[in-house]
């Protein structure tokens, strides 16, 4: 085997002589710099793995100096070290490129894990991304090519990631391509729905239990998170756990250790967490309903998704990417999507984003009548309001009337009936009827609203 090369800089002379020690112990061929300029020279003379840099130096900083080394060497893996271990510091080194940090005092099993991760991962190349997930990973407008950017970023190291977006951005693809792009993508990727499950269970499922902690506790139960052990664990919808799942979530993150309800013993469990919501957890925390402290844990990195009607030139990729994929799975020759459809897809608002234009566009390879896909094979509601009330790109939008106008849309499609709503937008009967609240939706408008189109249409 090649032997590894790490360049080392750091201005405090003890920490060069630590860290030289340990990793030429675990078989690294090591260079060191005191100081960025040092470090360049270095750069230019000899083949480098990897680099491992403080971010506080007096002649450049380590971002700066990130940023130097990345113009010579593009795909060069760097671990920035940092004594503040702010958050601030965490999101600037890895925005800037590193594909992870350690804050000092650090310790050495943990960076050797950290490096030889890293390097695993350099010498496999991209992992693949399952077909799966290739659905969403298309697009070429700038909002996509930034998120992608960060995302192989972010993919490497195992930081909290918080994934923001309207629901059917895509936010779970999302947390599925950053563990398949991990070195522990032959691990468990376990999802949580925080959302639909109900808040008596959650702790259960996510912590276990043992038998006879509980009536019906009839066996011992490992929870979500012990079997993430290794792996990655996906909390989805986390702005609806509950205030005392918050403590207990806290816990958890900060000491690495869970405890089965009825158990007195401590597992250690070593999973990366990713975090996904459609709230706004800033404003949730200014009311009370979400920890502080518990959101700053969840988020040392933040990816937000862009809704579709952000990135309407994406479109026409995801249609005919759609169209092909159920073209095949109901086994029926591949359809035409002519220019007028196309235009009509781009044209629409897409309320309820890429699940919704996934929905419709199987629906119109099911439909569709002589092979040429039209835009009334799609069966959207209210096809001609909803074209023509497309919004302008410079109207303001906010997540909450988004939701709250596909779920009305839903309720009118199902003359108000909670649990078909709920199947038609694939979230569970205490998510709708929580969304209802939260909204303040009034169903007894909307049912009276059907009642009305039911009798136009029997009198037309």
């Amino acid at each position: 085997m090649i032997q590894k090369t790490i360049l080392i800089v750091d201005d405090d002379l003890h920490i060069l002589e630590v860290l030289e020690a340990r990793l030429s112990s675990a078989g690294f061929s090591v260079l060191r710099a005191s100081g960025a300029h040092e470090a360049l020279v270095l750069v230019k003379k000899h083949r480098i793995d990897l680099m491992i840099s403080d971010v506080k130096m007096p002649d450049m900083g380590g971002v700066r100096l990130l940023s130097e080394v990345r113009s010579r060497i593009p795909n060069l893996p760097v671990i920035l070290l940092t004594a503040y271990g702010t958050i601030p510091d965490a999101v600037r080194a890895l925005k800037a490129g590193a594909v992870d940090y350690l804050t000092k005092p650090f310790d050495g099993k943990e960076l050797l894990e950290k490096i030889n991760e890293i390097l695993k991962t350099a010498s496999h190349g991209s992992a693949e991304i399952s077909a799966a997930d290739q659905t969403f990973y298309v697009g070429e407008s700038p909002a996509m090519k930034e998120l992608y950017d960060l995302i192989k970023r972010v993919a490497a190291s195992d930081v909290n990631v918080l994934i923001l977006g309207e629901s059917g951005v895509g936010k779970e693809c999302v947390a599925r391509i950053i563990h398949q792009l991990n070195p522990r993508n032959d691990r468990p990727f376990v999802v949580v729905d925080c959302g639909s499950t109900p808040t008596g269970l959650l702790e259960s499922e996510l912590f276990g239990h043992m038998k006879g902690s509980f009536t019906h506790a009839i066996r011992d139960k490992k929870g979500l998170i012990e079997a993430a052990d290794k792996g990655t664990l996906f909390l989805d919808e986390i702005g609806n756990i509950s205030p005392e799942m918050q403590v207990r979530l806290l816990r958890f993150l900060e000491e690495r250790k869970i405890r089965r309800i009825g158990d007195i013993r401590e597992i250690p469990v070593n999973c990366r967490v990713l975090a996904a919501t459609n709230a706004n957890l800033t404003e949730d925390i200014k009311e009370g309903r979400f920890r502080e402290d518990l959101y700053y844990r969840l988020r040392v990195v933040t990816l937000k998704v862009p809704p579709l009607r952000k990135r309407k030139e994406d479109i026409p990729v995801f249609a005919q990417n759609f169209a092909e994929k159920f073209c095949g799975t109901h086994n029926i020759p591949m359809l035409t999507l002519p220019d007028e459809t196309v235009k009509w897809l781009c044209n629409y608002p897409w309320p309820g984003n890429v699940r919704e234009l996934r929905n419709a566009l199987e629906a119109g390879v099911v439909m569709c009548r002589d092979g040429i896909l039209r835009p009334d094979d799609l069966h959207l509601s209210d096809i001609p309001e909803a074209a023509d009330k497309a919004l302008p790109e410079k109207s303001s939008f906010s997540l909450e009337e988004s939701e709250r106008d596909t779920i009305i849309r839903a309720l009118r499609q199902t003359g108000g009936v909670q649990k078909d709503a709920a199947e038609l937008l694939k979230i569970s009967r205490r998510a709708i009827h929580y969304k209802i609240k939260k909204y303040d939706i009034n169903l007894s408008e909307i049912k009276s609203d059907g009642e009305k189109g039911s009798r136009g249409i029997g009198h037309g």
